[in-house]
């Protein structure tokens, strides 16, 4: 169970924050065949044990990522509604400002008209609370149990804490910040220290903007015994150091504010604030040009390829790395001289780069139709590929075979291939 353990650890810890994609959502009929392919992979797989190396867990999760990853570029590459120019000349959004704007285009090409001017005058920002510095060596607390209230507009919790006589302030103060930080009520705790050494508790709301009829995203109050007002006065943190505020920006001179420095203009755009515009001047949001969105996305598709390939490179021979890199080159190497004809290069690693150059000649020209064609092609061959990975990546770690089934006469254990039956690792094989 501690093996189990360790590599929900390990995925929650490296993957439970990450972005989620529209395209990791799927219909029912999507489900419906990776079931059936699991069901048939399985069906004459033979019964393994997997050997409890180092790194083996991680191994079989971060290719079953990457190869989820992988799947999300090649699938935001495709539009069965259009032709095959259009699954690579879709539109890429830019900015005239990055410091201070960031876009990305996220509507249908056939919508894509003009972009827009945008003039940003306030970010969105959270509320900070602030605490007294105190001497970290010292402790200003007498010893015994304390508790106060922490309010937020929808719920009420109450904390409570011990200081003993062996305690600091500093100790206190980081006590009391793992308490919060790790209640997963939507505020961040930490110790702060000042140029004198001195230390301070400060809590940040994870929200931003506030609520006409909202004055403060959380509030701190004692409990009702004297000797915690005391210490609550001790700490100082029901002192509001920030308020949350709204982002106020003008799009093409209209004036709009928003909760938060993310949102989506016309279903089309989501824009990403970072800075106010300086001395007044706007930024221009528009389209990049055509060869430079085309290069843009097949170059999306290549940073995808080339972290797996990084991801097999990391893992030595132990963990049968060679079979990864073999897998998914082996699309590369099948197109190897198409692909070279119009920019898409492999190295000696197994790596791909484009050289922009070549492929502008080679969307441009006349016969443009054949370049798509090879990409299209590739794209569909490397989707094939990724999918045998992604569902089931333990095909990639060495593993001890126990017995074969019975041709003809064997039944399928869909879930036997999934990650997490993976992670049964053997301890003494």
């Amino acid at each position: 169970m501690a093996v189990v353990d360790s590599a929900y650890q390990y995925y929650l810890s490296t993957y439970a924050n990450s972005t989620v994609s529209r395209y990791d959502t799927h219909k029912k009929s999507q489900l419906r065949d990776i079931y059936n392919q699991i069901v048939k992979i399985n069906k004459d797989s033979p019964l393994y044990k997997i050997k409890n190396t180092k790194d083996v867990t991680k191994y079989a999760i971060d290719i079953k990522e990457s190869a989820r990853q992988l799947q999300n570029v090649i699938s935001s590459l495709s539009d069965v509604n259009g032709g095959i120019e259009d699954v690579f000349s879709k539109h890429i959004a830019q900015s005239s400002d990055e410091d201070i704007v960031t876009a990305e285009y996220i509507g249908r090409d056939t919508d894509a008209t003009t972009g827009f001017e945008i003039q940003v005058e306030q970010l969105a920002s959270n509320q900070v609370n602030g605490g007294n510095y105190l001497n970290p060596e010292r402790l200003d607390f007498y010893p015994g149990s304390y508790s106060f209230d922490l309010n937020t507009n929808s719920h009420s919790y109450e904390f409570q804490y011990t200081v003993s006589e062996s305690d600091t302030n500093l100790s206190v103060l980081q006590k009391l910040a793992k308490l919060i930080h790790t209640a997963g009520i939507g505020i961040s705790a930490s110790v702060d220290t000042n140029e004198n050494g001195q230390t301070a508790l400060w809590l940040a709301s994870k929200q931003t903007g506030i609520s006409e009829e909202e004055s403060q995203l959380f509030e701190i109050l004692p409990s009702g015994d004297a000797v915690s007002k005391s210490a609550l006065h001790t700490l100082g943190i029901e002192t509001v150091q920030t308020k949350a505020q709204n982002s106020r920006f003008l799009l093409n001179g209209k004036e709009h504010s928003s909760y938060s420095n993310t949102f989506t203009v016309d279903n089309r755009f989501d824009i990403i604030l970072h800075a106010p515009n300086k001395n007044g001047e706007v930024v221009e949001i528009g389209f990049k040009a055509n060869t430079d969105a085309i290069a843009d996305n097949l170059q999306k598709l290549a940073d995808a390829y080339n972290q797996m390939i990084d991801l097999a490179h990391a893992h030595d021979d132990s963990n049968s790395s060679g079979k990864l890199i073999r897998d998914i080159s082996s699309v590369v190497r099948g197109y190897h001289n198409e692909l070279e004809a119009i920019g898409v290069n492999l190295d000696a690693d197994s790596h791909i780069s484009i050289d922009r150059s070549l492929l502008a000649d080679a969307v441009t020209a006349e016969d443009s139709k054949e370049c798509f064609d090879v990409l299209n092609q590739f794209k569909n061959a490397l989707c094939e590929k990724t999918t045998n990975a992604y569902i089931d990546p333990m095909n990639y770690v060495n593993k001890v075979v126990v017995a074969y089934k019975n041709p003809g006469h064997n039944f399928a254990s869909p879930y036997i291939t999934s990650i997490y039956s993976g992670m049964m690792l053997d301890r003494y094989c």
